[in-house]
């Protein structure tokens, strides 16, 4: 096997680069995932997944951790409503969802973020993730690589995956590939203990989904186990939008203020997400990188997830592509049709890339009609012919 006596580095404890050590511990590979976390207690951002069969699940089930998804995933959670900018209902299948089931491949469960990655470090042995390691710089080292971090801690690797996010910092050591401005910037924003601090915007949501979109704005709202409501906000805007704003996201009624104004025709009653205190608040603008790149394969270095295909989040697929990056890696990996790591990673790479750029392209298409000023009509025509089929 190409990995035979090589040590192994994962920087990033995300689901991809977790899933990649599974897998590649479950082959017996010296392999350690290194995460800038302080410990795996640390409170995870960001709303529910829905897993499908052909990426998400099927790593899953690779990694021989379906039944354990099983013990965690919200039944009911990917239910949906499409409500507009008067709060109507206008759309809803919490009533008449067809029963789907694993083994479905149009099944795609939902769970959190949370609970995702806590199954996955239990499946990986102690010693193979190192908390509190946040990456600094790599040094090219024999065959290999020395990398250090702020704890002022180095470590040697034969091989380096990067799956450190959309903000990778290795990236850079396998492409000068800058990431392209969609167009669309968003406001993440988390309202904890939502029951209690967003009482009627959580009895909407019921467990499930909303989707809130009008006039070229997205609101979109996603319930969680632990009682969060997570939401999305989401519009067009210059690509520097966020640090010329005026607007200081670490101030609440900043963005309250600024949420007024710029939702002014909506329903007062969406404003309730601002009411309390239990709130974080995060911009994000919405990069991709272009959808025709490729870069020399390194016999030491690859990378994987939104490190290599960050994209925008409107069609759901960037977990999912995450985990195939995953599996599909683990595969060239421990094959035998490879006799360099060289030629066995510009395969993988090349395959990732193309799959990638059509997933890319798919979701730029539903993130500008999201944000489209027929925004509503054009997703319940959307679901509407979904519905004929």
């Amino acid at each position: 096997m190409l990995l035979d006596t090589k040590k192994i580095a994962i920087i990033g404890g995300g689901p991809g680069g977790l899933t990649l050590a599974r897998l590649l511990q479950e082959k017996g590979v010296d392999v350690k995932v290194y995460e800038r976390d302080e410990n795996k207690n640390v409170r995870q951002q960001g709303s529910t997944l829905d897993l499908h069969d052909d990426t998400g699940l099927k790593a899953i089930t690779a990694a021989g951790l379906l039944e354990e998804f099983k013990k965690s995933y919200r039944p009911g959670a990917d239910k949906m409503k499409i409500v507009n900018k008067d709060m109507n209902v206008v759309y809803n299948d919490h009533s008449d969802r067809p029963e789907e089931d694993f083994g479905n491949e149009h099944f795609r469960p939902e769970i959190d973020r949370g609970p995702l990655r806590d199954l996955l470090i239990a499946s990986l042995k102690e010693e193979n993730v190192v908390w509190n390691s946040k990456f600094t710089e790599m040094k090219r080292s024999g065959e290999g690589w020395e990398i250090s971090f702020v704890n002022g801690k180095t470590v040697y690797a034969d091989f380096v995956i990067a799956s450190d996010g959309a903000n990778s910092r290795i990236r850079k050591y396998i492409t000068d590939i800058k990431p392209v401005f969609s167009g669309v910037s968003a406001v993440e924003i988390n309202v904890y203990n939502a029951e209690k601090n967003a009482p009627k915007l959580w009895e909407l949501v019921n467990d499930g989904k909303v989707f809130a979109l009008e006039q070229g704005k997205t609101l979109l709202f996603s319930a969680k186990a632990d009682g969060t409501l997570t939401l999305l906000i989401g519009l067009k805007t210059e690509e520097n939008w966020i640090s010329h704003s005026g607007i200081d996201f670490k101030n609440k009624n900043s963005v309250l203020e600024w949420f007024k104004k710029e939702f002014s025709s909506w329903n007062t009653e969406w404003q309730e997400i601002f009411e309390k205190e239990e709130i974080s608040i995060i911009p994000r603008p919405m990069y991709h990188f272009p959808l025709d790149q490729s870069w020399k394969p390194l016999p030491n270095l690859t990378m994987i997830g939104d490190a290599a295909h960050r994209m925008p989040p409107y069609a759901g697929e960037g977990a999912n592509q995450a985990l195939a990056d995953a599996l599909e890696l683990y595969e060239v990996l421990t094959s035998d049709s490879f006799s360099t790591m060289e030629e066995a990673i510009g395969f993988f790479e090349k395959k990732m890339c193309k799959r990638a750029s059509e997933i890319t392209e798919i979701t730029l298409q539903q993130t500008d009609s999201m944000h489209d000023e027929n925004n509503l009509k054009l997703l319940l025509d959307f679901f509407d012919e979904a519905l004929r089929f």
